[in-house]
């Protein structure tokens, strides 16, 4: 008997043993464990090593790190009527365990859908053009959207990026062309801008030259200038001096009255020696002309006195 209560008890501590090893679960740390007892939610285990009643609970794991779900390429009509190609990829993460299993059946496919819906109406807003240049804008509406929508799932979505946004092809070529046009305006304009601005400064430079050369030639006319006024000055100094001089020697020689007037004589002589046809006496020519006249009697005196002499000589003789 005690053999056979002992054969009972070991195989009662071994079903003990492996029952108690079904329970252990391992809960990785980036995960949480939902407990379900017959059915029921039951609780929410952190990370670790944690033990469940084998039979009656059973344990599923949710992932909390941050995931991605792509939303598929779709054809996206916009304001203007164009069709465009758009596709996305969200990011989100799980914050409540519980609601994620409980409040959805497939959040992957649910979010999808979702993105797709709100992508339709916000591009639906916008012209193609406003649609290709606010990617940012269109990520943040479409972000606040999902996660407004997503909350309730237990789900945070941190970013929504659009990947492409693809117009038909005949719009492409029609907005390379237009590109290229737009280039080759702005190249005509900055090569215009260009040529004007090289006219411009030739101008401004021709200018500057012209300026310059004429304060050069003013400056050289104004010495030039300054130099005969010197010059003269200078002569005017000289011929006055001389005629200072002239004036003091004749003034201290005293001279007479029949040197003047031989002077004076020498004077018009030279003057009637000009090319003019007329000679313009002066007052005092009356004066002269009486010097003149006594001159004359000077002459007449010395002529006939070698005469007398001569003659008285001879009387002499005989």
């Amino acid at each position: 008997m005690v053999v056979e209560s002992i054969i009972v008890i070991g195989f009662i501590g071994v079903v003990i043993f492996f029952y108690g090893l079904l329970g252990i679960k391992i809960v990785r740390p980036p995960e949480r464990g939902v407990v379900e007892r017959l059915g029921n939610f039951n609780r929410v285990i952190g990370p670790g090593l944690q033990w469940i009643l084998p039979f009656f609970e059973k344990m599923r794991k949710v992932d909390l790190r941050e995931q991605v779900a792509d939303v598929p390429p779709q054809g996206v009509i916009t304001k203007d009527n164009v069709v465009v190609t758009v596709d996305a990829v969200i990011y989100y993460e799980i914050t409540e365990p519980k609601s994620i299993l409980y409040n959805i059946a497939n959040f992957s496919y649910a979010v999808t859908k979702l993105a797709q819906t709100n992508l339709r109406n916000i591009i639906g807003e916008m012209e193609l053009d406003e649609s290709l240049t606010s990617r940012e804008r269109i990520n943040s509406a479409l972000r606040q959207t999902l996660d407004d929508a997503t909350d309730k799932w237990g789900v945070k979505v941190t970013r929504v990026e659009i990947q492409r946004i693809d117009p038909p092809t005949d719009v492409v070529d029609a907005m390379h062309k237009q590109m290229k046009s737009e280039r080759e305006r702005r190249a005509v304009i900055l090569e215009a801008e260009g040529f004007k601005r090289s006219e411009i400064l030739k101008a401004e430079g021709e200018k500057q030259s012209k300026i310059l050369t004429a304060e050069g030639e003013s400056e050289s006319i104004r010495r030039i200038a300054q130099a005969n006024k010197e010059q003269q000055i200078l002569l005017a100094e000289g011929e006055a001096k001389a005629i200072k001089d002239v004036y003091q020697a004749i003034h201290e020689g005293n001279p007479t009255n029949d040197l003047l007037a031989i002077k004076y004589l020498e004077a018009l002589a030279k003057i009637a020696d000009g090319k003019s046809n007329k000679v313009f006496l002066p007052l005092e020519a009356t004066k002269v002309l009486g010097s003149l006249g006594a001159i004359g009697e000077i002459f007449k005196e010395i002529r006939t006195e070698p005469r007398t002499s001569s003659i008285s000589s001879v009387e002499e003789e005989e």
